[in-house]
Formats: structure tokens, sequence, C-alpha cells
């Protein structure tokens, strides 16, 4: 998911603040790990840890007296409104994200008991899992296609530019997590699971990260190993520490948001 906002320099004075200074330096440093993505679990926790202290700084920069000044203006009244809409969407999808995630190492954690007594059904257990990842999916497609936000958009204030792009990268991260999770390069497909659930041929290359390494080993229990499952469980632990951290930033950064429109 590319992001395209344009800032227009000239919309700030000419020496602004160091906090927006910052910001701007990692909203860069955000856009070239977006391009330069390998699409990898430890690529994906980094650009989480990177988001989540840049809504610090966002947070820090629209308690700025300047800022709020400049935010409050009645002109600028709509785009507020439209910044706390799109924090609100992405807490939800936070949040989406958690429980997914949460129901899935719980399926994993079964099938860990069974491997570890090696004695259980294990393929029920397995038949519930993928039959789970398949419904995951589905209302994944649905929440990816709600939360697509309108690019190519400038605005003459900066720092509503800066707000606005920092959404956008934040969704752009969003599309990259689920688009791992369901082990497609293009988000909308799930064409893995899709696959599993027809019994058809899932080629070497579905091994390619840990949720869709395990997929592959469900088609064939003797070369499930307790190690697969064990590591496919924490990188969704990594990818769910990320989220919390996230989350409470971004709780932090609607409250600064809400106080600007209650004055």
């Amino acid at each position: 998911m590319a992001v395209s906002f344009h800032v227009r320099s000239n919309s700030f004075p000419s020496r602004p603040h160091p906090q927006a200074a910052h910001v701007d330096e990692q909203l860069t440093r955000l856009r070239s790990s977006e391009e330069a993505s390998t699409s990898s679990s430890s690529s994906i926790c980094k650009r989480l840890d990177n988001l989540q202290e840049l809504h610090e700084s966002l947070d820090k920069l629209i308690r700025l007296p300047a800022t709020q000044q400049a935010l409050a203006q009645e002109q600028n009244k709509k785009a507020i409104e439209q910044l706390l809409d799109g924090s609100l969407r992405i807490l939800d999808l936070c949040n989406i994200s958690k429980d997914a995630l949460s129901h899935m190492k719980e399926g994993l954690m079964e099938i860990q008991s069974i491997l570890r007594r090696k004695r259980g059904d294990i393929s029920g257990e397995i038949k519930k899992y993928v039959s789970s990842r398949k419904s995951l999916n589905k209302s994944l497609q649905k929440v990816i296609k709600s939360l697509k936000i309108k690019q190519g958009q400038e605005y003459n204030e900066k720092s509503i530019a800066m707000f606005r792009e920092s959404e956008a990268i934040t969704m752009a991260l969003f599309d990259s997590l689920f688009c791992f999770i369901s082990g497609s390069k293009t988000c909308g497909k799930w064409s893995l699971v899709s696959n599993l659930m027809n019994k058809k041929k899932v080629t070497y290359e579905a091994q390619e990260n840990q949720f869709t390494r395990v997929d592959y080993k469900f088609q064939s229990e003797k070369s499930l190993k307790m190690e697969d499952v064990h590591i496919l469980e924490s990188c969704i632990q990594d990818f769910k520490d990320g989220l919390e951290s996230l989350s409470k930033s971004l709780i932090k950064y609607r409250v600064s948001i809400l106080n600007i429109l209650g004055h």
C-alpha cells in the first residue's frame, strides 16, 4: 500500500519546532522502511515499534501550544475530526488483530499440548485450526476494504499533513501484516488457506514465513514438529506485543486530539 500524501514545506514557518522536524524524520524513515520492506516477521515487528514511537512523537507535537493554536482554527475543524475518526479506525484494527492472533494462539496451544502428550485427536485440532483460519481471512478481507484511506490529497497546514501521512503509513503496516499472516502476495486473495481447505497441492514457496510454514506442515501431520508450532506461537506473541504498545500510544494521541476539539 503506497503512501502518497504531499506535505507543502512552505505551509509552516521556515524554522519549525524541533519536535515537528523530529516527526518529519521519523516519517521519512518509515517511508523508506515500507519501500524496502522484506515482509519478514522481524521487519513487521520493527515497523510496529517505529509506529509506536511515531505516535508518541505525534502526541508531543500536538500538545505544543503553537500546534494547538494552528489546529484549533475553525477551518481545520473538519480535518481534526477526520484525524479523530482515523485514529479510532486504527485502534479498532489493532483490537481486531490482537483478538485474531489470540484465537490462533489458543488453537496452536491445543495442538502443542497434543504433540507434547503424544495422545489426543491431533487431526481434529488441525481441522479446527485450518477452519478457523479460513473464517478469519474472510473477516479480515472485509476489514481491509473498509479501512482504505483516500490518497493524493494535499493540506495547506503542514501539521495536518503530517498526521494524515502518519495515518496512511500506519494503515500500510496493517496491509502488510495481514498479507504476511495470510501468506498472500496480494491482500484480498487469501489463496493459501483457500487451497488448504480444498486439499490442493501447496508448493514449497508456501513455507516462506512462520504462518504459511505451519499451514504447509498441516497437510502432512507426520512432518509436523513441535518446533514449527513453537516458532509460529512466538511470532504471534511478538506481533501481539507490538500491537499492544501501538494501541497504548494511539489512545494517548486520541486524547490529545479530543482536547483540541473540546477547546
